[in-house]
């Protein structure tokens, strides 16, 4: 949940082997756009992400790819979301000799390895498996610059949205050990300091934990309901009372996988039947 965005412009040189190239579709999540990288700094070059697929996407990489006397000869896309995998018929109709790659990969898509590298000119990335956002979520490893291209566990501005809330905050844990420089991440402007972002959305996942915990033990007249439960979204209107109401749904979400978290530790006790939530005072005691 973003504040204002910061105005990117749809190609940018952020080092001298990252150029960003917006993927022309801005959005509620997609923020600016979603970041494509063109990683390298000789005539063949890496690109990690497609974007969705929009024309201005492909006619930007059409235009940078002239600039820089370069071709892609290998893609990476760090997970399988449509507004990152989009692009690949357009950059392979553009440039049908380059090898794509994804973990979990579908047809005609080349498997990604935890550790693998890869080497162009003046650059090499480490594929770092990091599930969470989704399954097969890759994070990348510049190690000529100690950066992380973080793809959407951590995003340039706001909180990202996971499938699997412990499993995210464990690859968030193992991805802060891997980076003491820049985070590019998969939408949102550059994090200079990628490992305090990275620390940040954990403090920030227990903080919210927290908020749920106190709102489920919650005994006073002013939020009366405690014991019959908790519906997901009465607990959503009270931590995010400040925020618009239509984010309040996809806010739900993130509360429904910290209820499941805290029931599966035994700190939370799911009435199915009313499909209501309540804390588990012995538990927490």
């Amino acid at each position: 949940m973003a504040a204002t965005l910061i105005p990117l412009p749809d190609v940018e040189r952020l080092s001298s082997r990252v150029i960003r190239i917006l993927g022309g579709n801005p959005g509620k999540f997609a923020l600016q756009g979603t970041n494509t990288y063109l990683v390298g700094q000789g005539s063949s070059r890496l690109l990690i992400d497609t974007g969705e697929g929009k024309p201005a996407w492909i006619q930007s990489l059409k235009s940078v790819l002239a600039s820089e006397k370069a071709m892609v000869d290998q893609a990476i896309l760090t997970h399988w979301h449509p507004d990152h995998v989009g692009g690949v018929n357009d950059l392979l109709e553009l440039s049908p000799k380059t090898k794509v790659y994804k973990n979990e990969p579908t047809e005609g898509v080349l498997d990604i390895n935890d550790g693998q590298r890869f080497e162009t000119t003046g650059a090499t990335l480490r594929a770092f498996h990091c599930p969470g956002h989704t399954t097969d979520h890759m994070a990348l490893i510049l190690e000529e610059e100690n950066a992380m291209f973080t793809g959407d566990n951590v995003l340039g501005q706001g909180t990202a949205v996971f499938e699997d809330l412990p499993t995210y905050i464990q690859s968030l844990h193992r991805m802060s050990s891997q980076v003491s420089g820049r985070a590019y991440p998969g939408h949102g402007p550059v994090i200079e300091d990628g490992k305090g972002k990275i620390l940040e959305y954990i403090h920030h996942r227990k903080e919210r934990e927290g908020q749920v915990l106190t709102v489920l033990g919650c005994e006073d007249k002013e939020h009366p309901g405690n014991t019959k439960g908790w519906k997901s979204m009465d607990i959503v209107k009270i931590i995010y009372k400040d925020y618009p109401e239509n984010l309040h749904a996809p806010a739900e979400k993130g509360v429904l996988h910290i209820l499941e978290k805290l029931a599966k530790e035994g700190k939370a006790i799911h009435n199915e039947s009313e499909d209501t939530w309540s804390i588990n005072r012995k538990a927490v005691l």
